[in-house]
């Protein structure tokens, strides 16, 4: 799964990366512990084909659904088999989305315990978490815009960690992934492939990442794994 990444530049970085004239997005400081059921940035295409960049709340929450509460169990969708999935197989043909990110979190099974650990790429780029995103509509009216992540099966780099990744996008799918055109549902699958491991790295972390309510740049410094195992 994908339960934690990383946004940590500005929002002028993120508008110049995703070609974005203007948002309504008020304010935005780098992210060091993004967690689902939090507002995230994403970018969505607009009806003038132009990218758009908001916020969704991440836990994709269904049209049909009588409580907005399963969207913590909805944080992310496999990708293989979201075009069967009711949740999941209208926005996979009409309303995608990115999640701009920088790294993810994983948590590495050792002995005494877990090793959070980060996933980057190795020039240090941002990257394109392939989402999706619905809106539900509550029975007085209010809405709420909600996204998940996709994921796929891990690379070799991954697999140790995790018995799955989030899926990046490779940057000549992105205008794709983001057109409301697109709609061919194998064309849009081939696009959901594993990032190759070469192209990836990871290291660990403190252990503090795994409190929500820590947020700041210690959380992404290379934390040596015995002195991080004394902290569990």
């Amino acid at each position: 799964m994908c339960g934690r990444y990383t946004v940590t530049v500005t929002l002028e970085e993120l508008m110049l990366r995703y070609m974005i004239e203007e948002t309504n997005v008020p304010f935005h400081r780098p992210k060091y512990n993004v967690a689902p059921g939090q507002q995230v940035l994403a970018v969505i295409s607009g009806s003038n084909g132009k990218n758009r960049l908001g916020e969704l709340k991440w836990g994709l929450v269904p049209p049909w659904a009588d409580d907005p509460k399963i969207g913590y169990m909805m944080i992310n969708a496999r990708s293989e088999t979201a075009a069967e999935k009711p949740a999941f197989k209208v926005p996979l043909q009409r309303k995608r989305c990115i999640l701009p990110a920088d790294g993810f979190y994983e948590w590495k099974a050792v002995q005494g315990g877990k090793q959070p650990m980060r996933f980057t790429l190795k020039t240090r780029d941002l990257f394109s978490l392939a989402g999706l995103y619905e809106t539900w509509v509550s029975p007085s009216g209010e809405k709420l815009s909600t996204c998940t992540v996709l994921t796929t099966r891990p690379n070799e780099l991954v697999a140790p960690v995790h018995d799955r990744m989030p899926v990046i996008l490779r940057p000549q799918h992105e205008a794709a992934w983001l057109s409301r055109e697109q709609q061919s549902v194998p064309s849009l699958l081939s696009m959901l492939e594993p990032l190759p491991p070469e192209e990836m790295e990871v290291y660990p972390v403190s252990a503090a990442v795994g409190n929500v309510r820590n947020d700041d740049e210690s959380l992404i410094a290379c934390q040596p794994p015995a002195e991080q195992l004394g902290l569990w």
